[in-house]
């Protein structure tokens, strides 16, 4: 799954412009699936690269939580738990749980290292394999994007505030694209989010 999920970031990212080299360091160094599909749909669009690390920033946030239920488990000096912590992504965390709110390192770390290889492999793979595969929307590949914030989306509606924030993110977008610069949008319309703030 991770590598047929990085191989299609890395046939869409080298459409988008980001060439041979950047998709791979970033799928090597950031390795967060949706916050890549953001920067790369960013500036496949014509954003900027501020609009693409803004987008990218916004949708890693999550990590900084999920960061701190993972502290207590790791040991060794501060570059081991800074090297250990690029394999914090969603399925590791999400395997990892060993109950009572603690996590099992061992596993956490080999199932992210595991994910990192494959996540790497597909990238490589989809960059060296776009020109043979050709245009990604003949293989609807390009829809990979919208389809991805979708079901993250669909996740997460589970309350009026959700359907609230998600409506009102959706129009701050819509009402934005035909007057702003690409990746702009999509930072404005996070804004929507503050709806969680509204106790009534």
């Amino acid at each position: 799954m991770a590598f047929a999920f990085s191989l299609s970031f890395g046939v869409l990212a080298k459409a988008s412009g980001m060439g041979s080299l950047a998709p791979v360091l970033m799928s090597m160094t950031t390795f967060a699936g949706s916050a890549q599909f953001a920067a790369a749909s960013v500036l496949g669009t014509g954003g900027g690269a501020v609009a693409a690390i803004g987008a990218a920033s916004l949708l890693n946030t999550r990590y900084a939580p999920i960061s701190l239920t993972v502290a207590p488990s790791m040991g060794g000096t501060w570059f081991s738990r800074l090297i250990q912590s690029q394999l914090i992504v969603d399925e590791s965390w999400a395997v990892a749980q060993a109950g009572g709110g603690r996590v099992d390192r061992r596993t956490l770390i080999g199932a992210g290292a595991l994910l990192w290889v494959f996540w790497v492999g597909g990238t490589v793979v989809g960059v060296l394999g776009s020109e043979f595969i050709g245009n990604p929307a003949r293989y609807g590949l390009d829809a990979a994007f919208p389809a991805l914030f979708l079901a993250l989306l669909v996740a997460q509606i589970d309350s009026r505030k959700a359907v609230l924030a998600a409506v009102l993110g959706a129009a701050i977008a819509l009402a934005l694209v035909p007057f702003s610069a690409a990746g702009v949008p999509i930072i404005v319309a996070s804004l929507a989010c503050l709806v969680g703030l509204w106790d009534r």
